[in-house]
């Protein structure tokens, strides 16, 4: 998202005009999720992904074609078999893709939030905007939009004041998760809520073996990586306590509980987590705050090496960001037995 808000700032300063299609809605299987964005300018240049495929080469011409004409659009797109054959796409989901001009993607309400959403991305203050989705028939229409910020201020409406408010509250709670999600309010009713932070920063207190592979494994997950033992901790801030004793440990632990990160983690062993507990405990550490704090850190994936307990680690923190459950994703034999008609044992 950064890099495509930066793209239209520097699209707007040189006067060009461009359209940016946003997946905002699903079904099944997709190979993009809700929020997904691709922005076209009027030279065919391209910034994002909607997934690749025809659909994405599709959504690159109607693009094209909401430049020329300055009028939105919204396609659904069905990855049937037949489809599949020719991209590749074996994914038997729908998407909607909404396809918006350049200037009237983030203004409304009287005011333009570009600027609001660049200063997000980069740390500043998170924005969230919800856009009402109807369906009619098998058509989804986009209906109005509202943004939030942190505070609960933000301007626009959505044409009803209960609406607004429901919203609102949903605005909030994705603000919190800091992931697009789609929030249905009724059968033919739908919000897509599109929260702008800036990328987790993820803070690893402890530069040993199994801080250094916590650290390049980090890097590839998209964090801001850094490892050092004081620094300004916001709220999309991951802190994962790894230092070589408990003492340190303690002392690092007591810091991070003490901020507004999201997620405080401390690698070790269970009495390790219960000694520092008590410790904290008796310096007067909320007993909310010491509840809070993941420990031992990570998921219990078997591993034992650095790398190992690394991505551990790290896949607990995907499940914090992501709100997925941690389960497996293989298909049960019920799922096999209803829909293909073959039993375990055969």
């Amino acid at each position: 998202m950064r890099e495509i808000f930066a793209r239209m700032a520097e699209l707007e300063r040189e006067g060009r005009r461009f359209a940016v299609a946003t997946v905002v809605r699903t079904t099944g299987s997709t190979p993009q999720v809700v929020g997904a964005k691709l922005l076209v300018d009027d030279l065919g240049r391209l910034v994002g992904t909607l997934g690749g495929g025809c659909v994405e080469g599709d959504a690159f011409v109607e693009a094209k074609h909401v430049i020329e004409s300055g009028e939105p659009s919204l396609r659904e797109y069905e990855l049937t078999e037949d489809l599949a054959w020719d991209t590749g796409l074996v994914c038997g989901g729908t998407m909607w893709i909404s396809i918006e001009p350049g200037e009237r993607v983030l203004r409304f309400a009287g005011r333009d939030l570009l600027g609001d959403v660049l200063a997000a991305s980069a740390g500043g203050k998170p924005v969230a905007v919800a856009t009402l989705m109807r369906k009619r028939g098998k058509d989804v229409i986009a209906a109005g939009k509202l943004f939030v910020e942190t505070d609960a201020k933000g301007g626009g409406t959505l044409g009803d004041n209960a609406l607004d408010a429901r919203a609102r509250a949903a605005a909030m709670e994705t603000l919190r998760q800091g992931t697009a999600r789609t929030v249905v309010l009724d059968e033919a009713t739908e919000l897509l809520v599109e929260p702008v932070l800036s990328r987790p920063r993820l803070i690893i207190a402890g530069g040993g073996h199994v801080g250094l592979a916590i650290a390049k494994l980090g890097v590839q997950l998209d964090y801001d990586v850094t490892v050092i033992e004081t620094m300004p901790i916001g709220w999309n801030s991951f802190v994962i306590v790894a230092t070589r004793g408990h003492k340190l440990d303690s002392h690092c632990l007591r810091a991070a509980v003490k901020t507004d990160a999201r997620y405080v983690g401390l690698l070790g062993s269970k009495r390790k987590t219960i000694l520092i507990a008590q410790m904290l405990r008796g310096e007067g550490i909320p007993e909310y705050r010491i509840r809070a704090v993941h420990a031992p850190v990570g998921l219990d994936l078997g591993g034992r090496t650095p790398a190992e307990i690394a991505l551990s680690v790290l896949a607990e923190l995907s499940v914090e960001r992501y709100g997925g459950s941690g389960r497996p994703l293989r298909l049960s034999d019920e799922i096999f037995e209803r829909t293909i008609g073959v039993t375990k044992r055969e």
